[in-house]
């Protein structure tokens, strides 16, 4: 009862306070009031100290020379076991900064450790203080908020970063202002926060970057290999290789799809290709077999954006690999023809952008005027045997198509015949296997029969659509009295032979590898440095696969 007592003259006078420096002319002459105010916080009772909670900032402005005071006084009262003292004095902190902005970093860190409370109506209340903030300094909100996502505990942390997500990156058009300026501002704290990411966390940051402006489809190139540079980074491109860190190919192969939309638009692929073809494509066979086809589609689909330079230097590894790869005469072993796609198609295009280096490796003839032409040497052995192994695997390629074509006729046949949706599902997802097969068949057809030639021309451009791609959907020539496609005439389906590549067509092995690294299995392992996090960690999964 006594205690009751006690608290209701604290209470009282607060009041008397607050209504004394209310009416003063110069609240300055106060100090003491202001003082007693604080003081409440350590000897008040639950009401007098949620008074308190609302009189600290509502004067604080006026006393600059108890700031630090205060303002730690109010950071005492969050820490309170009541929970109306917490709200009101979370309610309370970005009020203190409406007339001392220069408190706003240090507040938004201390609210932002708050976000792992659990109590509903603290929660909500946390929200909205931080909402209130970055509306009012978004530049020295987002940096508050940024500093618990490098260096704040694990579960602050990770609240943190799902408050940006799920509150921030929706409100850029509101909260990013002046745009280019914030836009830099968040992308520089983005930045220095990708030292220590887990996969799906730096996914989540790459694909805002790419929605701001100053990355947008008009920003110069400069800027799109700032994006790259970052994935590079997580792709750990200047750590010694390990061909028995799962982790790290996965990894390395996710980052590399994750970059392919910015060599389209520019970016350099080298350091990328340039690690592959020193590291990993000399211990290929040592690779995980479920990581090789992995590694040939992404070097297959990097293949166009590669400079002169570096396709002169990866073709020699590609060579090597087609001769494993392309048996010279039958050998009764089952082959892999998706890898030879993949090999074929990296080839037309290292060699498009580097014809003359054809004439060591394979015993063309091509003439660019350059002493690497190296024509006065022979090199007609070389022609042999390449063109040899062509032969051999367009004999096994056209076995296997009309195998397919029976096996397509099965399917539609079972099809008419199924019962249940089950089965129905089943004969789908055989057909799509199917068809799958047809289009890497008449794609290694497409590209094996111009290799004959001693002087063959190399396939530059898009008119070959990988077969796990969505092909684009082609008009129909005959509808129009057109010609026959190159396509229809070397007995490719039209619809694996589209006309221009869009940048979307990236899209679907991407996903399908992006979504697998980010599944998050339990495997150990992590990246180097850091809090152990790596695109895994701390009870995260791994990363990438």
């Amino acid at each position: 009862m006594a205690s009751d007592s006690g608290d209701s003259s604290d209470v009282d006078r607060l009041y008397d306070i607050d209504s004394r420096l209310s009416q003063a002319k110069d609240k300055s002459e106060h100090v003491s009031d202001y003082e007693a105010i604080i003081a409440a916080v350590k000897s008040g009772g639950t009401k007098a100290k949620q008074l308190a909670a609302q009189l600290i900032p509502k004067f604080f402005k006026f006393f600059p020379g108890l700031a630090s005071k205060a303002a730690s006084a109010l950071f005492d009262l969050v820490e309170e076991d009541e929970l109306g003292i917490r709200v009101q004095a979370i309610r309370g902190l970005p009020l203190l900064c409406k007339d001392t902005p220069e408190y706003v970093d240090k507040i938004v860190q201390v609210i932002g450790q708050l976000l792992i409370a659990e109590e509903n109506v603290e929660r909500d209340a946390v929200y909205k203080a931080l909402m209130s903030l970055l509306r009012q300094d978004a530049k020295a909100s987002l940096t508050g908020l940024f500093s618990q996502v490098e260096v704040g505990e694990e579960n602050v942390r990770d609240k943190v970063i799902c408050f940006v997500k799920d509150k921030v990156f929706p409100l850029k058009a509101e909260l990013l202002r002046p745009q280019e300026q914030m836009e830099r501002h968040i992308t520089d704290l983005i930045k220095k926060s990708l030292q220590d990411v887990t996969g799906a966390e730096f996914k989540m940051f790459m694909d805002f970057l790419k929605s701001l402006s100053i990355f947008g489809q008009g920003a110069p190139r400069e800027r799109v290999q700032e994006l790259t540079e970052m994935i590079e980074g997580q792709a750990d491109l200047d750590a010694q290789f390990n061909v028995e860190d799962v982790d790290h190919i996965d990894r390395l192969i996710s980052c590399l799809f994750m970059a392919l939309p910015f060599f389209m638009r520019g970016a350099s692929s080298s350091k990328f290709l340039n690690y592959i073809n020193k590291h990993i494509l000399p211990v290929f066979d040592k690779l995980p077999e479920g990581r090789k086809l992995d590694l040939l589609k992404s070097l297959a689909d990097a293949s166009p954006y590669t400079t002169p330079q570096d396709s002169r230097q990866l073709l020699p590894s590609v060579v090597q690999l087609l001769r494993k790869y392309m048996p010279g005469r039958k050998t009764g072993e089952e082959m892999n023809f998706t890898y030879v796609e993949c090999l074929l198609y990296a080839f037309h295009h290292f060699a498009h952008k580097t014809p003359n280096s054809t004439n060591s490796l394979c015993g063309y003839k091509i003439v660019t005027g350059q002493p690497s032409d190296r024509l006065g040497e022979d090199f007609s052995s070389n022609y042999k045997d390449f063109t040899e192994r062509l032969t051999n695997i367009e004999d096994l390629v056209k076995a296997a198509l009309k195998k397919l074509t029976q096996s397509m006729a099965e399917h539609n046949k079972a099809m008419g015949s199924a019962k249940t949706e089950e089965a129905m599902a089943s004969i789908k997802v055989k057909k799509q296997n199917t068809l799958t097969g047809q289009r890497t068949c008449n794609n290694i057809l497409a590209m094996t029969q111009p290799l004959h030639s001693k002087s063959p021309s190399f396939i530059g451009d898009t008119k070959i659509t990988l077969s796990w791609k969505e092909p684009v959907k082609a008009s129909n020539p005959a509808a129009q009295g057109g010609k026959r496609s190159a396509a229809a005439l070397n007995g490719s389906s039209t619809k694996s032979m589209p006309t221009k590549k869009g940048r979307g067509e990236v899209a679907g092995f991407q996903s399908q590898l992006v979504n697998r690294a980010l599944e998050g299995l339990s495997r150990g392992g992590g990246r180097r440095g850091g809090r152990g996090r790596g695109w895994g960690g701390r009870g995260r999964g791994r990363g990438y696969r």
